[in-house]
């Protein structure tokens, strides 16, 4: 069955490796679709590419690497050869963005390889790494997104705060580099939701959203996310949104949530 979608000023998608858990990934994926949804991915080795291609859905963001780090050589050489596979798979189902962390994330979400205090000759390294990454995605015509992960799930995770996803984003400066803004994760480690989105707004390629505590839907958390989405359509953004939450209870009716509280009227606001 295929719901009717009433128009909205954001383009929405779902994490489908957090959806219907027991369901194959190209039913997900075929379901997301016929909901009107893009599909979002994490690990794509995991899964069958041909079955997912055949699907027709629109892939909006899927890990674009399987190991590696941005700050020394050694995780450089890594990432970009990860880098370069994850792109012949994205173009294969069309991906949008191939998203980045700072490290490689491990069993749980844990960093493989954790600083918890980074200094300047990392920093410097990682801008290197990142326009590497900008020269690589320039000749193969795709864009890549850094994303924000917060210290508790992930600690120890260098370049994990919003702050510093926006000040290495920021500094490389390139169309090819943008950032995945991760309100849940922002939420946990700084708060302030709508003034980052308005700091990272020249950057962001996509805004990923799930409640806190709990990691599911709008409306089961704290997060007034009805006022975030009038937030951001008040500044201009109508770009990405994409739901990375588990399910309360039933992923449809999860998913309308996420529908209904993105859903704004431009007279509105």
């Amino acid at each position: 069955m295929v719901i009717d979608v009433k128009p909205q000023p954001f383009q929405l998608s779902a994490c489908a490796e957090m959806l219907w858990q027991d369901k194959p990934i190209a039913w997900r994926a075929l379901r997301l679709k016929e909901m009107g949804f893009g599909v979002g991915l994490w690990n794509w080795p995991d899964w069958d590419i041909d079955e997912l291609e055949a699907t027709g859905a629109n892939f909006t963001i899927m890990n674009g690497y399987l190991e590696g780090r941005l700050a020394d050589d050694e995780g450089a050489e890594m990432l970009l050869t990860s880098a370069r596979e994850c792109i012949e798979v994205g173009k294969r189902l069309g991906v949008d963005r191939l998203n980045l962390h700072g490290t490689g994330l491990g069993d749980g979400g844990i960093p493989i390889w954790q600083h918890d205090v980074v200094e300047g000759p990392l920093w410097l390294k990682a801008h290197d790494t990142l326009n590497r990454i900008c020269d690589l995605a320039e000749a193969e015509c795709v864009i890549f997104t850094l994303e924000n992960l917060n210290l508790l799930d992930h600690p120890g995770c260098p370049f994990g705060k919003t702050s510093d996803v926006l000040a290495l984003v920021s500094a490389v400066d390139r169309p090819q580099l943008r950032i995945n803004l991760d309100l849940y994760h922002t939420q946990i480690g700084e708060g302030d939701l709508t003034r980052w989105c308005q700091k990272c707004l020249p950057w962001i390629g996509e805004v990923q959203i799930a409640d806190n505590p709990g990691r599911c839907e709008p409306g089961t958390g704290e997060i007034n996310y009805a006022s975030i989405a009038r937030a951001l359509l008040e500044m201009g953004y109508n770009g990405p949104v994409g739901m990375e939450a588990f399910a309360a209870n039933d992923p449809e009716s999860s998913l309308e949530a996420f529908r209904s509280v993105f859903t704004v009227s431009e007279t509105a606001v």
